[in-house]
C-alpha cells in the first residue's frame, strides 16, 4: 500500500503526541522545547511548514491529534492548514502564501501556481478573504485538491467565533477506511464529517 505525507503549513504553533524532532520544517518553523513547533513567529508576512516524516498507510484506521495555539490578536492572519497530500514534491511541497495559507492556490479556476495536490486539508482560519468564500467569522473548513474555496464551514454555531484567544485548543483528525470518513473535532466537538476515498484521490495526477 502507498503512504502519503502529512504536515501542518503556516501560521501558529502546535503541541504534538509525538516528539517534535520527528518533522522536517520549512521557512519560518523551528523547534521549541516540550515538543512544541513555532509556525511563524509574531511578525508580518511570515510563512513555515513543518511535514511529519512518518507516511500514512491509507489502508488502516488512524487518528492524529495536536493542540494548537493561534495567538491572541484578532486581527492576526490568515490562519493554520492540516495537509495530508500524495503530492511529487514529497517533503519540499508548499502552496501560496497569505490567504491560501501555504496549502492552495489564489482561484480554484486557476491551475498554475503553487498548490499542494493531490491533496485533503482542514483549514483554521482567521481573516476573512472573499476569494474563498470565508464568512466573517473565524471558522474550521475542509478542503480538497489544492485550492482553498469552500462553501460549507463550521464555527460552533458563533458568528462572533473566535481562534485567537491565547488559549491552547485541542485537534483530532480521524480517518475511517472501511467507512471512507473523515472526522475532525475541534476541541472535543465534531466539526467536519466528509466521504472520500482517499486512496483513490490521492494516486490521481496532480491537475494540469
Amino acid at each position: 500500500m502507498k503512504k502519503i505525507g502529512w504536515s501542518f503549513l503556516f501560521l501558529g504553533c502546535f503541541f504534538g503526541k509525538l516528539p517534535a524532532q520527528v518533522f522536517n520544517t520549512m521557512g519560518t518553523a523551528r523547534i521549541l522545547p516540550n515538543d512544541c513547533i513555532e509556525l511563524t513567529p509574531d511578525e508580518r508576512y511570515m510563512e513555515g511548514l513543518a511535514y511529519h516524516t512518518t507516511k500514512l498507510n491509507l489502508a488502516g484506521y488512524f487518528e492524529i491529534e495536536f493542540d494548537i495555539y493561534l495567538g491572541d490578536k484578532d486581527e492576526g492572519a490568515d490562519g493554520i492548514t492540516f495537509v495530508i497530500h500524495n503530492d511529487p514534491r514529497g517533503f519540499e511541497a508548499f502552496g501560496t502564501w497569505g490567504e491560501c495559507m501555504g496549502y492552495g492556490r489564489w482561484s480554484r479556476n486557476y491551475l498554475a501556481g503553487n498548490y499542494i495536490a493531490p491533496s485533503i486539508a482542514v483549514e483554521f482560519d482567521t481573516y476573512q478573504n472573499y476569494r474563498q468564500n470565508d464568512p466573517a467569522c473565524d471558522h474550521v473548513a475542509y478542503l480538497e485538491g489544492g485550492t482553498n474555496f469552500h462553501t460549507t464551514y463550521w464555527n460552533n454555531g458563533q458568528e462572533s467565533f473566535n481562534l485567537e484567544d491565547n488559549y491552547l485548543h485541542s485537534f483530532r483528525f480521524r480517518w475511517e477506511p472501511d467507512k471512507k470518513r473523515i472526522t475532525v473535532f475541534w476541541m472535543e466537538n465534531l466539526s467536519i464529517r466528509a466521504n472520500a476515498t482517499l486512496s483513490m484521490m490521492f494516486f490521481r495526477a496532480k491537475p494540469k
